[in-house]
């Protein structure tokens, strides 16, 4: 719906999914003209925020996170303020929240309220404390946790079979619309000097397809060229094992691999239609062959999480190999986990062999397991992750209370207990 838009998802603890997706945006009354009559006070609530926000005439849209961190205190207070009472119909001071540091939520049951509302994996303190401030003071809510984005992503995973032991260390792979993460979890706790941003996501994707579709000029109306890459990616695209081969099949026998998408134009009405083939699996290849669509940036996202894990201490390497947990919707592409295994295992074998090539035969390094867990929740992920937590009955004993808040300040919300592994 809009380039940089930054969603904020919120529901109730105990949902799969959240009930409410909104825009991250505020629309305020644009400053009076001279000579205009204005009541004070009353402009303060004169606002829109999510999808009524987004060009609203005679109003000026503003977005109070930017790149995941909040831009605007003032602005982002009476965001929430709408969220909590306009879209959870909710008493704040009845419900223990819980935040997310990392891109956007919210959640609440009959008992307990998560407003998941992320910051980048690598936010300040000072912003964990203004975020209390609000939490207790404006909205006086009885209990507060601030949970990491990562460790949410790693509990969702726990629904796939892939997983044998429930544990709170992995590596999260988290890619959105606007930027991918790389995340090393050991215990609970985010190894943060070990993080890597990688510059490709769901809107390089769409933008790489736009592209592709009109190097062939196949009849789009030009002003809905990004909606067709973008429905087109969601629709058709995939990740293949060999590109030469993926290639060869089209060129073989198109007619079984190429699909046809379907639009109405919107100025004539008129249906048009769309041969898509192989932007099918050349629109997410980029995440391993970035070049193609970025020349400044040409590390493969397997050489990036392999490079991350290596920078982690050494006792921790082998459990954050074996345990790859892929969250957002840009990871849903059909065998992206299992290409990323694949790529990856093959430069791990790789170190191994020439370590032991290297020793002259004489050591004998010991396998490494390698596995990227994929299951049916990735696409929220840190959503259904918090909304899992919220749901125990530990969550009441790691948040902090209003009387702790009151006995200690906000500097209390700079640090968390961390979830245990639910039995």
């Amino acid at each position: 719906m809009c380039g940089k838009c930054v969603y904020t998802k919120l529901g109730y603890a105990g949902n799969t999914e959240p009930q409410f997706i909104v825009p991250s945006c505020i629309a305020i009354k644009e400053s009076a003209k001279v000579g205009s009559r204005t009541v004070k006070g009353v402009d303060d609530l004169d606002f829109f925020i999510g999808d009524e926000g987004i060009d609203k005439p005679n109003y000026a849209t503003k977005w109070p996170i930017r790149h995941g961190i909040v831009e605007d205190w003032d602005l982002m207070e009476r965001f929430m303020e709408q969220v909590i009472f306009k879209y959870l119909r909710a008493e704040p001071e009845d419900h223990y929240f819980l935040l997310v540091r990392g891109d956007g939520h919210g959640i609440l049951d009959d008992y307990c309220g998560v407003l998941l509302q992320t910051e980048p994996p690598l936010n300040t303190p000072e912003n964990r404390e203004y975020t209390a401030e609000i939490m207790f003071e404006s909205f006086n809510v009885p209990g507060l946790y601030i949970a990491v984005q990562a460790v949410l992503a790693l509990a969702a995973s726990w629904t796939s079979r892939q997983v044998g032991e429930r544990t709170l260390t992995g590596t999260v792979i988290d890619s959105g619309d606007g930027v991918t993460h790389v995340i090393p979890v050991a215990e609970g706790y985010v190894i943060g000097s070990c993080i890597k941003h990688i510059p490709i996501a769901g809107r390089d994707i769409t933008y790489f397809t736009q592209q592709l579709l009109r190097e062939r000029e196949v009849g789009i109306p030009p002003e809905q060229s990004l909606e067709t890459a973008k429905a087109v990616k969601e629709r058709f695209s995939y990740v293949c094992p060999d590109l030469v081969k993926e290639f060869s099949k089209y060129d073989t026998d198109g007619s079984k691999w190429i699909k046809q998408y379907t639009g109405i134009n919107n100025i004539s009405k008129k249906e048009f239609t769309v041969d898509v083939g192989y932007e099918r699996f050349l629109g997410p290849e980029i995440f391993f062959h970035p070049e193609f669509a970025n020349p400044d940036f040409t590390q493969p996202i397997s050489e990036v999480v392999d490079e991350v894990i290596q920078n982690c201490p050494i006792d921790v390497r082998r459990p954050l190999y074996k345990n790859i947990v892929l969250s957002g919707g840009s990871t849903m592409f059909r065998d992206f986990g299992r290409r990323l295994q694949r790529d990856l295992k093959r430069t791990v074998d790789a170190r191994l062999k020439m370590s032991e090539e290297l020793s002259g035969g004489k050591l004998k390094p010991k396998p490494i397991d390698v596995q990227v867990i994929t299951h049916h929740m990735q696409r929220y992920a840190v959503w259904f992750g918090g909304s899992m937590l919220a749901s125990t009955p530990e969550f009441y004993q790691v948040c902090h209370t209003k009387k702790d808040y009151e006995e200690i300040g906000p500097s209390i919300c700079r640090h968390n207990p961390v979830f245990g592994v639910m039995s």
